[in-house]
């Protein structure tokens, strides 16, 4: 359990206040990959920050005002200032807090990197070092991230058998502390998935004390 696993606000719930200074908001849900790429880059950054997870199946109605779709993940600043999208969200907060920088200061790598993630799939056969972007973690690894964390849920985690450079590439994410901090164990991400797939509401708050 991470400060992130807080229980969903849904339909009829009161809208939470301002942003305090200092801290931002994520709008966030648990189980998400795409909300999961913006909490990895938050405590990878050591930003501060407030979580509220929204029940997608039971939407308060005061959540589009945050996203004209209700998607998650949102984030929200001081200024009331709302940035979403998962990877724009993500290079936001690499771009708008200091501290250590994820994506790379020479203009050629930051591209490198943002072709790789519009290839995705297609270049797993192309890395020569043990992360996407090159010899140390970096933004491009996290936003891969939470997909590869997910394929044993899925029971496909033998699709990387044959691929040993990806292979070495998961087990040495498993040992960066930020991707520890929040791994999900597996049964409790069959326990929501168990419950999403029969439209439960509660599916959202699985394996949170009452």
């Amino acid at each position: 359990m991470t400060d992130d696993a807080t229980r969903t606000l849904g339909k009829g719930s009161i809208p939470p206040g301002p942003v305090p200074e200092g801290i931002i908001r994520l709008y966030s849900m648990r189980f998400c990959p795409y909300a999961h790429r913006t909490r990895l880059v938050l405590r990878a950054k050591g930003i501060r920050h407030e979580v509220i997870n929204i029940n997608l199946r039971n939407k308060p109605e005061w959540y589009f005002t945050k996203h004209p779709f209700g998607q998650i993940p949102v984030l929200e600043n001081s200024k009331c200032q709302l940035i979403y999208e998962s990877v724009i969200a993500c290079e936001y907060l690499d771009d708008a807090y200091p501290g250590r920088k994820l994506y790379p200061y020479d203009p050629y790598e930051r591209a490198r990197q943002k072709m790789l993630l519009e290839l995705f799939y297609k270049i797993l056969g192309y890395q020569n070092t043990v992360f996407f972007g090159g010899d140390c973690i970096s933004m491009i690894d996290y936003l891969f991230w939470p997909w590869f964390e997910r394929l044993d849920v899925y029971g496909i985690a033998d699709c990387v058998n044959h691929t040993p450079a990806l292979r070495l590439w998961i087990a040495a994410m498993k040992q960066d502390p930020t991707v520890c901090s929040l791994l999900t164990d597996k049964n409790t991400f069959l326990g929501f998935l168990n419950l999403y797939f029969q439209n439960n509401p509660g599916a959202f708050d699985y394996g949170l004390s009452c």
